[in-house]
This record gives C-alpha cells, sequence and structure tokens, in this order.
C-alpha cells in the first residue's frame, strides 16, 4: 500500500507552497492579527477561490472540481505551513463535509456551489457549554421548523453565511441547515487565544431551519463529521509543526554562542531531532487517515483518532521547542513563534482536545479487538 502522495498530488502541493509563501506571508497574517475589526484575509480566500481550492473535494455537479479528498488534504498540509487567516476549516472540513455526508440534493445544491466558488461561508454551531455534547449539554431546540437557543465560540460564526446546527428534536438531538443572514439570528464576536482564526456567540430566536440527516442522528452524524475535520486538520497540524521545524533549525544555524553556532550543541541537537521524530509519527499517521478518509474505509474512525492525537502532540510540542530554541528572542512580539504556538493551540482544541481523542482511540482499539476475536 502506497501512502505518498502521487506525482499530480506532490505537484498541487508544490504550487500551493509557492502561491502561500508569496501571497501568505507572516506580515499579511499580522495584519489579521492586529486588527479587531477584521475576521480573516478577504483578499486571499478570493484568490484562493480562483484557485479552485475550495471546491477541490466537492463533485462537479455543485460547481467544485471533482478531485480526491488526498488532494484537498495536501491543500490542507501547505495552509498549516501559512497559518493562513482564512475560514478554510471551518467552511470546507466542517459545513461542506456535513452536507456531503447527510445534505439531501436541494441542501447541497443551495449551498455548496457558494462554498466551492468561496461566495459562501460555513460553519458548525455545536457547542454550548464545556464538556462533551450530549441532549442534556445542548438547549437549543427546534419547534415548527424554528430552532431557538444560542451556540458558543462557533469558529468563524461572525463571517458565515450558514451553519450546520446541533439542537434537540423531540427525544433526540438532530443537525440543522441554518442561513445566518436573517434578523432572527443575531451574533457576537468574541475574543480567542488565535484572533487570526475568529469565534462567535450565535443567537438564534426562532430562526427557520432544514433538518439535515435523520431525526435523531445528530450526535451520530457528528461524530462522522469530526472524524473526517480529524484527518484534514491532522495535516494542517503536521504543516505548521513542520514550519517550526524549519523556523527552528534556521535560527539555530545562525544564532551563535559562545563563538559556535547554537546547533552544534548537543541540548539543541536533542530538540530539533525529537520534533523530527514527533513529526514524522504524526505524517505517517495522517497518510494513514487520509487513506482511510479516501476510501470510507471501516477503519476511519481509528484512523482519524490516530491522526488526531499524533498531529496534536506534534504541533504542540514543535510550537513549544520553536519558541525554546529561539530563546529569549521567541518570547517576543517581534518573532513569529507566537503565530505558530497560537495556531497550535486553536487546532488542539478545535473538535475536542487531544485527551478527548486519546479516549476515542482507546475505544476504536477495543472494538477493532472485538471484532477480530469474533471473526
Amino acid at each position: 500500500m502506497n501512502l505518498d502522495y502521487s506525482d499530480e498530488q506532490k505537484l498541487l502541493k508544490d504550487q500551493a507552497r509557492k502561491f502561500l509563501s508569496e501571497r501568505c506571508t507572516s506580515q499579511r497574517v499580522r495584519v489579521v492579527l492586529d486588527d479587531a475589526d477584521k475576521s480573516f484575509d478577504a483578499e486571499l480566500w478570493k484568490e484562493m477561490a480562483e484557485l479552485g481550492w475550495m471546491g477541490v473535494a466537492i463533485p462537479e455537479t455543485y460547481g467544485g472540481l471533482g478531485q480526491s479528498r488526498v488532494e484537498l488534504c495536501a491543500i490542507a498540509e501547505e495552509l498549516g505551513r501559512a497559518c493562513a487567516p482564512v475560514p478554510f476549516s471551518s467552511s470546507i472540513y466542517g459545513a461542506a463535509e456535513a452536507l456531503l455526508l447527510a445534505g439531501t440534493s436541494q441542501q447541497q445544491e443551495r449551498w455548496l456551489p457558494g462554498v466551492a466558488n468561496g461566495s459562501a461561508i460555513g460553519t458548525l454551531a455545536f457547542v454550548e457549554s464545556p464538556g462533551p455534547l450530549s441532549t442534556r449539554s445542548i438547549q437549543t431546540s427546534i419547534v415548527a421548523g424554528k430552532v431557538s437557543g444560542t451556540k458558543r465560540a462557533a469558529i468563524d460564526g461572525d463571517i458565515a453565511n450558514f451553519a450546520i446546527v446541533l439542537a434537540k428534536d423531540g427525544k433526540g438531538l438532530s443537525l440543522f441547515v441554518v442561513d445566518l443572514n436573517v434578523a432572527t439570528v443575531r451574533r457576537t464576536k468574541v475574543s480567542t487565544l488565535d484572533p487570526t482564526r475568529s469565534a462567535a456567540n450565535i443567537e438564534f430566536a426562532r430562526a427557520t431551519a432544514e433538518r439535515l440527516g435523520n431525526a435523531g442522528d445528530g450526535l451520530e452524524s457528528i461524530a462522522r463529521i469530526y472524524d473526517r475535520m480529524a484527518v484534514y486538520l491532522a495535516f494542517e497540524q503536521i504543516g505548521g509543526a513542520d514550519q517550526c521545524l524549519e523556523m527552528a533549525v534556521e535560527y539555530a544555524m545562525h544564532r551563535f554562542a559562545f563563538g559556535r553556532a547554537i546547533a552544534s550543541y548537543q541540548a539543541i541537537k536533542h530538540k530539533l531531532v525529537n520534533l523530527y521524530a514527533k513529526n514524522q509519527i504524526a505524517r505517517s499517521n495522517a497518510y494513514y487517515g487520509a487513506w482511510a478518509l479516501n476510501d470510507d474505509a471501516n477503519e476511519l474512525p481509528l484512523a482519524a483518532a490516530t491522526a488526531r492525537v499524533a498531529a496534536c502532540d506534534a504541533y504542540w510540542f514543535a510550537a513549544k521547542e520553536n519558541i525554546q530554541t529561539h530563546g529569549g528572542m521567541g518570547f517576543t512580539w517581534a518573532a513569529d513563534c507566537h503565530l505558530y504556538y497560537r495556531r497550535a493551540r486553536q487546532l488542539g482544541l478545535a473538535i475536542g482536545a487531544a485527551r478527548v481523542w486519546r479516549e476515542r482511540l482507546v475505544q476504536q482499539l477495543i472494538v477493532q479487538q472485538l471484532t477480530a476475536s469474533a471473526a
């Protein structure tokens, strides 16, 4: 089994890296970071739409390119490397995947063409309080096709055009598609550790909603959406972790102490080797996840949890070690280290912390063992 990119996918990845290195410099990321009124880089988003990135894995029927999800993973890796301040993950990995998994043809026809060309941005509005999602933690409800309630810290919720909402539906929980550009929806931007990825509280006051998928299947659908998002996010995290490694190596090679480059000291060598090792472990797990995602394999829940845990560990470790390698300079605003530190924390919590995914990984391993024993 070949888990590496094909030659065509490597070419796409190289082209994405070239584009982002020219059009998404750290100075451009800082423009969004420093401006409280900016939620994302709208010009960069438009340029990415012209390249067709949003529609890579969306079928041609809905205005996409109809390519495989592996191509989308390749783009995700480069977006992570550039720390791109765009709503790609919430709209493409989350909302678009939810529509492709559970949407009706009418829902897909309404929203996916806009997602593919960048004119429509989607978000996931699931969370209302800390802790796992359950019928107890969700107070948002649906009555006669109208949804009411408040969702907390929806990523890119302040700029999204529509949301996939989890709400009480009778005795269970279901997903719904809600147009956010209506008077019955109110959004309040909230501050986060990483302002280059905005978030908002969303209040629904009898907003019109359409059920997405079957009634009562909300939690099961979210698990399937999160498995797919975990793989995409793993590639973003790997891209960021690899950039942290390159930044640390570059600085260590040119920073001299006591007449020697600090890269020649054993303590720094150990830091960089450990960082490289974690990145490679995360990469191998992410490749396995990409295969399972693209083939919709039965192993996807296990592969996604493995990729998520390894990627969270690698990016968080890389972001910290990059700062440590830079020494006192790494803690300053002038250094770019904090951009990746912020993004590592944000991505590490985006669909549940690594602790939650470790528990899911253990559960999937148990299921696999029981299945093998039964066979």
